[in-house]
């Protein structure tokens, strides 16, 4: 009766402490390779950023976790004569609570597996039995604006259905049809992938009709290994396609381009000159963008409020989809001239000190195009980024020039986190910034302290990329 009373605030305890590596385990996708490979460099997710989120998933293995942990700190307590072994014992299973993480996964999973399976039949057999246009969208950079975009254009004329933030994997598309697909005409699903075969799985699930190659680059490079990988990948969107099937791919991107000369299916190319759809007279403020849109040989004149290139080639391949699906070309530009920014992408945030969100999952190409962006204004220039990760063996010579280029545009920078750091601060000073101006903070505590020292009224701050908790 002692043992069994002592076990409980122990076991609460330990579970507490536990908590550490659950958030570990969510934030790196339930998967147990990466999982470890932070226990081992001690990657601890110890900030506030990135909170554990109690899905279904995380209480039925949070519940196994306790009731095993329980036990086995019962067997101590009763079983071992001890106390000076009991404390032992206990002081290596708080060592050893990574270790059970991984046990406890590898009982459950098989359980999980067959969860996953039946919601995605269940999402295939609704999506199945509906007569609706589905889209799919994926690429390197662009997706969810991309989808944005058109979501908003299609909405002129149909009821679309469209995955929500970044639901773009195999149960995030499946949790929509279960859970918002209705009496809608189109489907509009984002597609996100780490590894090869990610998207096949998701096509599978949508059978899209229409397929969207956005941007294609070094994105998620770390588990790719090849950029030549990341193509194939995201090539399987339209190796789904039905025969009848329709591919729109953005030839602005050198990798999309390459997708597009191998399909052989029915396809359209943007964003290059004399392309189904491009812009050409392009002019960007820091009050957002003018260009002409050409689409099928028709040219209008389009002003958005959306900030930046990326954005344009974004509406251009959103637009030509619009059009394929017979959105008159009116409601295609009245539609875009009441765009407004997707949240943490480009987004202008106040006007006096003018503040620019970018700080959603940053890449080398939107990097560059947000520091375009933030060269259109006047006023101090102050960009504050912790740099860009998953990158692999180029990681470090990236940010090195992520450094220099931001030493081209602006007065100060505000180097957050440790990951990065000495190759940032390289790249600028390589390019004769004043090392003066070059601050750094780990904590978001550290960084309101800098902004409040350096930011006055006629200043501008670019938030470019935050990494999630279990980077330094």
């Amino acid at each position: 009766m002692i043992a069994l009373i002592i076990t409980c605030p122990l076991a609460i305890l330990f579970f507490f402490w536990s908590l550490l590596y659950f958030k570990m385990y969510q934030l790196n996708g339930y998967k147990m390779a990466p999982f470890l490979n932070d226990v081992l460099l001690f990657h601890f997710a110890l900030g506030d950023k990135n909170k554990i989120k109690w899905t279904k998933r995380m209480v039925r293995f949070s519940v196994l976790y306790f009731l095993i942990s329980f036990g086995l700190i019962f067997v101590v307590l009763y079983f071992v004569p001890s106390v000076a072994l009991i404390v032992l014992n206990i002081v290596v299973l708080f060592l050893l609570a990574p270790l059970l993480v991984m046990i406890v996964h590898f009982i459950i999973l098989p359980f999980e597996n067959l969860v996953k399976l039946c919601y995605i039949k269940r999402a295939k057999s609704k999506l199945g039995k509906k007569k609706i246009v589905k889209i799919g969208i994926t690429g390197s950079y662009g997706k969810t604006s991309t989808k944005n975009i058109l979501t908003h254009i299609l909405e002129k004329q149909y009821k679309v259905c469209v995955t929500p933030l970044n639901y773009n994997t195999e149960m995030g598309i499946t949790k929509t049809i279960l859970e918002k697909l209705d009496d809608h005409d189109i489907f509009v699903a984002e597609m996100g992938a780490r590894h090869r075969n990610d998207i096949k799985k998701v096509a599978s699930i949508v059978k899209p009709d229409i397929a969207i190659i956005t941007t294609i680059g070094k994105a998620h490079l770390e588990s790719f290994g090849s950029l030549s990988e990341i193509e194939n990948t995201k090539y399987e969107l339209v190796e789904s396609l039905p025969a009848s099937g329709q591919a729109i791919f953005n030839g602005d991107s050198t990798g999309a381009n390459k997708l597009y000369n191998r399909f052989k299916g029915n396809k359209f190319l943007t964003n290059r000159e004399k392309s189904f759809a491009f812009a050409k007279n392009i002019e960007c403020s820091e009050r957002g963008s003018s260009f002409e849109l050409v689409l099928d040989g028709k040219s209008n004149k389009i002003k958005t409020r959306l900030l930046g290139k990326c954005n344009i080639d974004n509406i251009v391949t959103a637009a030509a989809c619009a059009y394929i699906l017979s959105v008159p070309l009116d409601d295609i530009v009245d539609a875009i001239s009441s765009l407004t920014p997707s949240t943490h992408r480009l987004e202008l945030m106040r006007s006096r000190p003018v503040v620019i969100d970018d700080s959603y999952n940053s890449n080398e190409i939107g990097f560059k195009e947000a520091l375009d962006v933030l060269s259109k204004f006047e006023g101090k220039k102050i960009v504050v980024t912790p740099g860009i990760v998953e990158l692999g063996q180029e990681q470090s010579m990236a940010n090195f020039k992520i450094g220099w280029q931001i030493a081209d545009v602006a007065d100060f920078i505000v180097i957050m986190n440790e990951t990065n750091k000495n190759d940032i601060y390289s790249g600028a000073i390589s390019h004769n910034f004043n090392k003066k101006n070059i601050f750094f903070a780990n904590t978001r505590a550290r960084q309101e302290e800098i902004l409040k020292l350096i930011v006055n009224e006629n200043s501008v701050v670019l938030f470019e990329n935050d990494l999630p908790d279990n980077y330094k």
